[in-house]
């Protein structure tokens, strides 16, 4: 696997029912930038309690997912 050149993190919270395509279509209309260009793309939803990433692993991108039962990022 290859490790992220860079790690970008959304200010604002996402609609994680979102999958690939969806997270990968607002990193391109915000950014202007490619999901597969090495680097790493986080979002959260509005509660906190989950987040999720998109990976580019030289092959494919991954999509991460972490819920919390308690607590918030």
């Amino acid at each position: 696997m290859i490790r992220p050149t860079q790690v970008w993190l959304a200010v604002e919270p996402v609609d994680l029912r979102l999958g690939i395509d969806g997270l990968s279509r607002k990193v391109q209309d915000a950014l202007g930038l490619k999901p597969c260009d090495g680097s790493a793309y986080g979002f959260r939803n509005r509660s906190g309690n989950r987040i999720k990433l998109l990976i580019w692993d030289g092959t494919g991108v991954w999509l991460c997912q972490r819920r919390l039962h308690e607590g918030h990022f």
